[in-house]
């Protein structure tokens, strides 16, 4: 499989697309005004305990407070009072020293680790543990042994805390794992001297750009090219390679033809249609994307497609691509939390299953870690991915200001009938004879023709004269009914 890493690269923003055969898989956006906090650490303060929910808020210099659960507090600090109640480890005016390991979403703060870690390369050092790892994606079990005795040798010699060998570290030699592991131990005191001179609410140490996490985290021995259309992102990848990785310098491309690098994969098509609650399949089958505050749900449809020998046989040939699609769209999309995926009903359990596994391996190329379950007897799919940063959606769009983001308006039709309720409200409690409506040219329209009989009823009626105004910046929605 030929896979690419493009990196598209302006003052505003950067923007980072994983290609695999020529299609986008996933795009990562990062503008300079709304940086990723995750990664980085502060010297926070704590400004609110919460018994009941056994958390803290605490102050780190944003706009909104953060968020420290008990169960993200580090093992040092839990094992030294070995209490499930988080007023035994912190208490107001206190400060500590954090980490971000969820951006800021929506109306939520950020989320926060005292279990600070700091990733390079190939090995994620973690100051306050001591006890290491190796990456799950390494599934040779002497390589596995190779990696955790060289760990504990290292760390029984420098006494330092935890490492975790993370997947690129597979078959490196144990000369550039050392080297790797003393820059993390340098890394680390020079962030504990910052931290004794830095004030309350302070950033402590930020992580590395987009551009250059992406080389550090996102890299794989499948990758053939990385190309980057900005001169100076190239020198700043090319240093870091030559530091880190040296055989990885001859892949990586200055981009400068005058076609936008991104324009030549087709992926701003794509982000367009990433944005679409629909996502058409190519039997003619199609998914239905909704994403809510408390989970997203997938909708699976056959839609135009009628060619299977059966019916089960059609369902289960949609439920297939389906899968396969779903997967994609959740890395482009980047969704998270709560999934719920309504797969076409399934009568063969062995259908079923092929379904599953299909899904599951399609997203074993996911860098986010997910949860499945089994088809439910309903054909739904509960699953869960993990949220480190906005959506897409989230990221590009807001609200819509004419339905607030509920996605759907009340008929002309159902505001004529409350705009008529409210002039009876309105003549009932008040002495008027005249009165005037303000609303939207379509609403107004409907009035003065649809609904004149009832309109000139109601005038009768209530011994009153009705007058309209057309007003261009109202919604379809807004009215109001002034008394003359």
């Amino acid at each position: 499989m030929s896979e690419e890493i493009l990196i598209n690269v302006t003052p505003p923003e950067t923007r980072v697309a994983i290609v695999e055969n020529g299609v986008i898989q996933e795009i990562i956006i990062e503008r300079t005004r709304q940086l990723g906090l995750v990664g980085n650490i502060y010297k926070g303060v704590v400004c609110r305990v919460l018994p009941g929910m056994q958390a803290v808020f605490v102050e780190i210099g944003l706009e909104r407070a953060a968020f420290l659960h008990l169960s993200d507090l580090s093992n040092r600090e839990l094992d030294s009072k070995e209490s499930e109640n988080i007023e035994h480890y912190l208490s107001e005016n206190q400060q500590i020293l954090v980490q971000v390991t969820k951006d800021p979403m929506g109306s939520k703060g950020a989320r926060l680790t005292t279990e600070i870690s700091i990733p390079s390369r190939y090995q994620v050092y973690m100051p306050f543990s001591d006890k290491g790892g190796v990456s799950q994606r390494i599934e040779c079990e002497p390589e596995r042994a190779r990696l955790r005795a060289f760990q504990e040798a290292f760390q029984a010699e420098h006494q330092s805390g935890a490492f975790i060998a993370r997947t690129a570290a597979e078959c490196i030699d144990e000369a550039t794992l050392e080297s790797d592991m003393l820059f993390l131990l340098q890394l680390w005191d020079s962030i504990q001297e910052k931290i004794a001179a830095a004030p309350p609410r302070s950033l402590i140490h930020y992580d590395l750009p987009l551009s250059v996490r992406t080389l550090r985290d996102l890299y794989t021995d499948n990758i053939e090219k990385v190309k980057v259309d900005s001169r100076k992102t190239h020198q700043r990848l090319v240093a870091f390679a030559q530091e880190f990785v040296p055989d990885i310098v001859p892949i990586i491309e200055h981009y400068t033809r005058e076609r936008p690098l991104f324009d030549i994969y087709n992926i701003e098509d794509e982000i367009e249609k990433a944005l679409d609650r629909k996502v058409f399949l190519k039997s003619g089958g199609h998914l239905v994307f909704d994403q809510t505050e408390a989970m997203t749900t997938v909708d699976v449809n056959t839609g135009g497609y009628v060619g299977g020998r059966n019916l089960e046989e059609t369902i289960f040939k949609t439920n297939l691509e389906a899968a396969q699609a779903i997967s994609r769209q959740l890395r482009l999309r980047n969704l998270g939390g709560i999934i719920i995926i309504d797969f076409i009903d399934m009568k063969n359990e062995e259908h079923k299953h092929q379904v599953l596994q299909a899904l599951e391996k399609t997203l074993d190329k996911c860098h986010a870690k997910t949860k499945i379950t089994e088809v439910s007897a309903l054909g739904l799919v509960e699953m869960t991915r993990k949220r480190t940063r906005e959506s897409l959606a989230h990221i590009l769009c807001e609200p819509c200001s004419t339905c607030g983001g509920k996605g759907q308006l009340k008929t002309a039709e159902t505001i004529c009938l409350e705009i008529f309720r409210e002039i009876i409200r309105e003549v009932k409690q008040y002495n008027v004879q005249q009165i005037l409506v303000l609303a939207s040219n379509t609403v107004v329209e409907k009035l003065l023709d649809e609904e004149a009989d009832v309109l000139a009823e109601l005038e009768d009626f209530l011994n009153i004269r009705v007058k309209f105004r057309s007003e261009s910046e109202y919604n379809q929605e807004q009215y109001d009914v002034v008394l003359l």
